[in-house]
Order: C-alpha cells, then structure tokens, then sequence
C-alpha cells in the first residue's frame, strides 16, 4: 500500500497541532490531495481550513491511514472517535507522545494494525528524526507506508521493540530541548566575554546550526570532525579540556539521557 492507496481511499488526521500541521505540509506538497484529507480537532487552525480538506466532517468510509495526532491529555475523549476504522483495512499511525501501542488495541479492537511513531519539533521545519514500531498486526508493507509518510518531515529510523520508545524520547524526543539550553549557554558565555547580546545569540544558533549540519553531511564521524578542528595547545584544545575532564560534559549528558528516559519509563506506569 502506497501513496495511491491515500490517494483513492484518503488520509484521516486526529488532531491537526503544529506537528499534524507540519505533516499536512509535506504530504501535501508530495501530490496527496487536500480533498483525500479528513481533519478531526475541535480548534482547527486557519491554515487547515483554508487548504480544502475535510475539517470535522463524517469519517470516510474505508481509509487507508489515520493518523493519531492528539496530545495525551486528551487522548481518552479523541481515540474512541476512530473506533468505527479499528480491527480492519485502515493503518493507523499514531504520533501521539506517551501513548503504548495497547491503548490503541485495547480502544480500536483486536487485529487493528498500529504503528506507534515518536518525532521530535525540528519536524516542523522538515529537519525531524521519527522513530517508529508496529504492532504484531502490522506487517513490513505498513512500515514502509508509515516511514514514507513521516519522511516529509525529516529522518525515520525503525525500532525493534516498543520499550526503545523511552531511550528515544530521552535522544531525540527531548534532545533539541537540550540543544536549545546550550544556545543559550553559549551565547550567555559569549556575553561575558564582552560580546553584544545580539551578536551572541546570533553566533551561538549559527555555531550549532551550522555544526549540526556538517556532522550529518560529513563522512567523517564527529570525533574525527572535532579533531580535525583542534590543534595541538590551541583554543578549541583550551575549551574541550574543561568539557572533556572527568566530570564534564559526557557524563553530565549520560545522566540527562537518562532522567528522561527514566522519566517516560515513569509515565507509563
């Protein structure tokens, strides 16, 4: 099953926040029509409502894919609303933050193919990295379908069991909130050093950014891409000695990984 299966039999969107929006976005520039969409949120934005697509209409009859887009506070009222697509035809795609594949078995019905997905906000500019695990239900066609449609909004990696779910939320799920919080620091450390407040900010975003994008398009490894910038009794050298001692940033980091992976591994219990 592919696009043209989305294409003929629609696509159905529970809940349209800015990373449904983000999704909508890609797919719609990948040739899905707008017509084939059916959105389903009690606040649609003015930008959903302005591309033609089915906002808050009667499901469609035989979709090929629902996606599950609702935060989990709200996730009890919204489910139910699928339950007349669960057990039959229709992928459902859920790339709702904290909600196990049993939910959805349990509230959509037995034999009902889930694949559960976790992105993270860079979706929203196409510079994502999701994570995704299908259910037994589910076969290799309907991952290839899932990682298809989640490719419009950056990278996909596939897992080999549900429980991984936590150790990505604590890399990538919450990583670009770390990321975001070194920005800071270093323009922060910029400031002390005499520089002007918008001067700083503007090179510490540039500086990630711009590494950010070299480690994924180099060949070298970020080892090597580290060393290839410090020389012998240098700056960089005089700045990685104090990330790089024994409790410096590598263990600082391995104990933040952890309290939020440990922390999701907490919310399911």
């Amino acid at each position: 099953m592919g696009f043209d299966q989305i294409k003929t039999r629609g696509l159905v969107m529970l809940g349209c926040g800015k990373m449904g929006q983000a999704m909508l976005e890609g797919w719609l520039a990948r040739g899905i029509p707008a017509d084939s969409v059916t959105v389903i949120d009690p606040r649609p934005s003015d930008w959903v409502k302005a591309r033609g697509m089915h906002v808050n209409t009667e499901l469609p009859v035989d979709p090929a894919v629902a996606i599950v887009a609702v935060k989990p506070q709200f996730m009890g009222e919204a489910l139910p609303q699928l339950k007349p697509l669960g057990g039959g035809d229709c992928l459902i795609v859920s790339v709702a933050a904290g909600t196990p594949i049993a939910t959805f078995e349990t509230t959509l019905g037995a034999g009902t193919r889930v694949i559960r997905a976790m992105p993270n906000t860079p979706a929203a500019v196409g510079r994502g990295i999701t994570a995704i695990i299908g259910n037994a239900a589910s076969g290799p066609a309907d991952a290839d379908l899932a990682e298809a449609l989640l490719c419009a909004v950056g990278q996909v990696v596939r897992l080999d069991s549900e429980d991984q779910i936590d150790a990505v939320t604590g890399v990538s799920g919450s990583g670009p909130a770390y990321v975001f919080y070194m920005i800071d620091a270093l323009a922060a450390a910029a400031r002390a050093e005499g520089l002007p407040e918008e001067m700083a900010m503007r090179l510490a975003k540039a500086t990630v950014a711009g590494a950010g994008a070299l480690a994924e398009a180099a060949d070298d490894t970020p080892e090597q891409l580290r060393i290839n910038v410090t020389s012998p009794n240098g700056t960089t050298q005089a700045g990685l000695e104090v990330l790089m001692a024994e409790d410096g940033l590598m263990p600082l980091m391995r104990a933040t990984v952890a309290a939020a992976a440990n922390r999701s591994r907490e919310l399911k219990a």
